[in-house]
């Protein structure tokens, strides 16, 4: 294949799936002109993070935080749409266990605006403020390497931190970063977490909360970018099969057979099996996938007859069934509208959607106080939102043993656990690697 111009003139990629990993693979493409076109079988893009409508209100199908750490995420969203800097509410490190726990970062340089919101916390002793401190100047000494991958719960341990702080701080952390319970989360994992939030930046610690769906606050604007730049977007088309045929691929639909010089795939781990099973180089890969186990991520969504006004936009509550609530109407407008969150397994599985909306509407009045009149509930489960990011555990590679074949997704290998910013990241690095000239492509 020839290089540069010519390159991107012979070059045509179809990107399997229009989540967030796809959409910021496409969106790259585009820019580089490179004909992309986007398979996405369902009829709305986003993935695992995406819009889900009921009752003519726009909801999401999983309540995700965004950090000043996504670099990549945000820099897409500017790219994609310039317009679009009132999507995001930009808040300093806060951190609001309700009636326990609170910790919000002042306006000052890092790592000053750090250790200024650990010392001045609100709910914990001086002692366990101090631990905590320790443990973080601990990792930093250590480059934020472990020497060796162990639970996060052991982690805490060997730093000894208080039960209290685990509870308030440090469990709820690992399981909103993670989406897996401490006792057998990655430490080292959790740990890049902490290094690239409270050892970064002041700005890397904020924490952003969309103001508009998660679909129109990406994938769509990026959708509408690859149009722009002569792209093709394909909703209601799943992709049966890819076949390698000569130095190209046969991406086969219910609808018709198109050819393409690269594939990124972008499906999430428990989808992508199927088409790899198939092809003898991509056979390792696929078996390595297939070791993965799942969390869930449950949205309960309950629309009051009134406003309801959280203390704060986003909080949490360090018992019970619900890890955070947000209050839509001061994040969207949504009057009346409350998104709770429940990550990772547990009891909350085995129950029926009106069970489960009836306790969290009955856990956020115990915390609250008298409720206006519940006119309706959603449940919204993603049984396997994420892969559990488990000490030691092997992800595939970006770039895989099949010549111009790329694997695009939040569970690829990386630093990261599986989040937005992991997911974006890997469908830049899929699309910088075929936009590089052939024989400096990085490996």
């Amino acid at each position: 294949m020839p290089d540069g111009p010519a390159l991107r003139q012979a070059a045509s990629v179809a990107v399997i799936g229009g989540g967030y990993a796809g959409m910021a693979a496409a969106a790259t493409l585009a820019a580089q002109n490179i004909a992309v076109t986007v398979f996405e079988a369902g009829k709305q893009l986003g993935g695992r993070a995406r819009r889900v409508e009921h009752r003519d209100a726009a909801l999401d199908n999983g309540l995700h935080i965004l950090s000043g750490a996504y670099s990549e995420t945000l820099r897409l969203i500017q790219q994609v749409n310039p317009q679009h800097a009132s999507a995001l509410l930009r808040i300093p490190l806060a951190w609001h266990m309700h009636g326990e726990f609170d910790l919000t970062a002042p306006q000052l340089p890092a790592p000053l605006h750090l250790l200024v919101a650990l010392l001045s916390a609100k709910g914990a002793g001086i002692a366990e403020r101090l631990q905590m401190v320790r443990l973080l100047a601990a990792l930093k000494r250590k480059g934020y390497r472990l020497e060796q991958d162990i639970s996060v719960e052991l982690l805490l341990k060997q730093h000894q931190q208080s039960e209290f702080m685990k509870r308030v701080f440090w469990r709820p952390l690992c399981v909103a970063a993670l989406n897996t319970p401490p006792a057998y989360a990655s430490a080292q994992i959790f740990v890049n977490v902490l290094r690239d939030t409270m050892n970064a930046s002041r700005a890397a610690s904020d924490l952003l909360l969309s103001r508009v769906d998660l679909s129109a606050l990406f994938p769509e604007p990026a959708a509408d970018y690859v149009k722009q730049h002569g792209g093709d977007i394909k909703l209601g088309q799943r992709v049966t099969a890819i076949d390698v045929s000569g130095d190209g691929f046969v991406v086969i639909t219910g609808a018709a057979k198109e050819t393409f010089s690269h594939v990124v795939c972008a499906l999430p781990p428990h989808q992508v099996g199927a088409f790899l099973i198939g092809i003898s180089a991509l056979s390792d890969t696929a078996t390595m996938i297939e070791q993965f186990s799942y969390q869930p991520i449950y949205s309960v969504w309950l629309q009051y007859a009134s406003p309801v006004f959280l203390p704060a936009a986003m909080l949490g509550f360090a018992d019970g069934p619900l890890h955070w609530v947000f209050d839509r109407g001061a994040l969207c407008g949504q009057s009346g509208l409350i998104g709770a969150v429940i990550s990772a397994e547990g009891a909350h599985q085995d129950m029926s959607q009106e069970e489960l909306g009836a306790l969290a509407n009955a856990e956020i009045k115990r915390r609250l106080g008298a409720l206006p009149e519940l006119q309706w509930l959603r449940v919204i489960a993603e049984k396997r939102a994420t892969f559990a990011c488990t000490p030691g555990l092997r992800r595939p590679a970006c770039i895989t043993p099949l010549k111009n074949f790329y694997l695009a997704g939040d569970y690829t290998a990386s630093d990261y656990p599986a989040t937005i910013e992991s997911a974006v990241r890997s469908g830049i690095s899929c699309a910088d690697h075929i936009a590089m000239p052939i024989g400096t492509r990085r490996v």
